[in-house]
């Protein structure tokens, strides 16, 4: 395939974070549409590709973005239980349709859903008329249409991952007697690239999938093998609806319900391929297609080795505060409650930071755990992420990770970082981690800020203003001492907790 200019829709997400490395390898040039261009800021490949700034509801940045480029991908879903999303989804895709149209692009490439015929859940049935929309551009397209897909990082792995370790006995419900097609990661970014290089005359939807045929249940004892696990008895249960099935796996896993509705909804279906045309326009890649106890080897084999290049928590949790935290003095007037505390130490800074970079997942928060625990279940019987969701590398964070229930808002490594709450409370919280050099070694700085919303937000920061003593305190004794090698901290200074305005 010639090299072509190419511009990729949801960049910042699953399959497009990994998607547009492997076009640059292929010396293709990348323009990316994002709304939140300081998200790519710690990407190894921000610096090799052109940034738009803008959402598929900007027809202007659209029109930009589209301007000039060969083939755009459309990778861009909502996975949100509430809304409107229908309606969004179908005037994002007729956006990027119509300017694709008007910029004479050669080729739109869209990820869709393997579907059966009849009725359909909400997700499905927009995954469709998406694809639809984007057939009718005028535009030569490929819409290909993939199952579950399988790969470090992704919601559907992780959702089996989870289920399988944390439960000996599953009782689920009738959905894990249907038939599903997966599909490795790898294998859908072949299909991806290649359909790029497709002629003119090829315009419609092709079903991918992998060489294995499973029910949701073969999939969790797949998996467990591979894990070295016993396998799962699994009871199948007529009262497990949709609904109740996405509270069960919003509190056993670390998929929060607004995720694991549109996941569970699909697998109320039977989701094979129906028809294999892909084969006559796309060779399957070098020595075949990934087999589904092959993907979960790989994905286990990344996890281990701490490489996951990308991960469903990439993406923002639905409802979670989203503006970056002001600077202080854009506080005045508006009410605002910090905790500050500050400690002294012998340590280097970089021993202070190595310590603050690599917080949350399994090293935990530093103090006590079981006020955090059940913080992080509370969290998650309100439909929140809780604190399961962990991190995508033990030691290394990079602007827009998830971490447990924060998001990585900025980061300036060695000195500073900070987190935005993406937990659910009745306002906006962000938390700051930060180390400065001194005389004699280093100063440890963290500050909670809560911007709370109405009177419940001020009820809520008094009420758990008495266990910051214990677990603000206390997370910057720890800190500190871990930093130390377990040495007392020199020096505590005092606690700070007010109102400002």
């Amino acid at each position: 395939m010639n090299a072509q200019h190419i511009l990729v829709t949801g960049a910042t997400g699953y399959i497009g974070g990994r998607l547009v490395p492997r076009l640059l390898e292929r010396g293709h040039r990348v323009r990316v549409l994002v709304r939140s261009p300081q998200k790519l800021t710690d990407v190894p490949w921000a610096g090799a590709v052109e940034v738009v700034q803008g959402d598929l509801g900007d027809r202007e940045a659209v029109a930009a973005a589209v301007d000039g480029v060969d083939t755009v991908y459309y990778l861009v879903h909502a996975m949100r239980a509430k809304g409107d999303f229908e309606e969004e989804e179908s005037a994002a895709a007729r956006s990027v349709a119509d300017a694709s149209r008007d910029a004479g692009v050669r080729r739109i490439v869209y990820l869709g859903a393997l579907h059966p015929d009849g009725a359909l859940s909400r997700h499905l049935r927009s995954r469709v008329a998406v694809g639809r929309i984007l057939l009718d551009s005028g535009v030569p397209t490929v819409v290909l249409q993939a199952g579950v897909v399988i790969g470090s990082g992704s919601a559907s792995f992780e959702m089996i991952r989870h289920l399988t370790e944390v439960l000996p006995y599953m009782p689920a419900p009738r959905w894990v007697r249907n038939r599903i097609q997966p599909i490795a990661v790898r294998d859908v970014l072949h299909y991806l690239i290649e359909a790029a290089g497709l002629p003119p005359e090829v315009s419609r939807a092709f079903d991918i999938g992998g060489p294995d045929i499973l029910r949701y249940g073969q999939m969790m004892n797949g998996y467990a093998v591979e894990a070295g696990l016993p396998q799962r008895p699994i009871a199948s249960l007529p009262v497990f609806t949709p609904w109740l099935a996405s509270q069960w796996v919003n509190l056993v896993t670390p998929i929060p319900r607004g995720l694991a509705v549109p996941i569970i909804e699909s697998l109320q279906y039977d989701c094979v391929m129906r028809e294999h045309d892909i084969d006559d326009v796309i060779p399957a890649p070098p020595g075949g297609l990934t087999g589904y106890r092959a993907a979960v080897r790989l994905a286990l084999a990344r996890m281990r080795a701490g490489s996951v290049e990308t991960s469903w928590q990439d993406a923002s949790v639905a409802g979670a505060a989203s503006d970056p935290l002001p600077s202080d003095p854009d506080w005045s007037g508006h009410t605002v409650y910090t905790d500050v505390r500050e400690r002294d130490s012998r340590a280097a800074p970089e021993e202070v930071w190595r310590v603050i970079e690599g917080i949350g997942g399994e090293r935990g928060w530093y103090s006590f755990p079981l006020a955090w625990a059940l913080r992080g279940w509370a969290d998650k019987v309100v439909g929140g992420v809780g604190l399961r969701r962990g991190r995508r590398d033990a030691d290394r964070l990079q602007t827009g990770d998830a971490l447990d229930w924060w998001r990585v808002e900025h980061l300036e490594r060695g000195s500073r970082l900070r987190l935005r709450a993406e937990m659910r409370v009745p306002g906006r919280a962000w938390l700051e981690l930060g180390v400065e050099p001194r005389a004699g070694g280093s100063r440890y700085r963290q500050r909670a800020v809560f911007f709370p919303r109405g009177l419940s937000g001020r009820l809520y920061w008094f009420a758990i203003l008495p266990f910051h003593g214990v677990i603000f305190n206390g997370m910057a004794n720890r800190i500190v001492l871990e930093a130390e090698g377990g040495r007392q901290p020199l020096a505590t200074q005092p606690l700070t907790s007010r109102e400002e305005r």
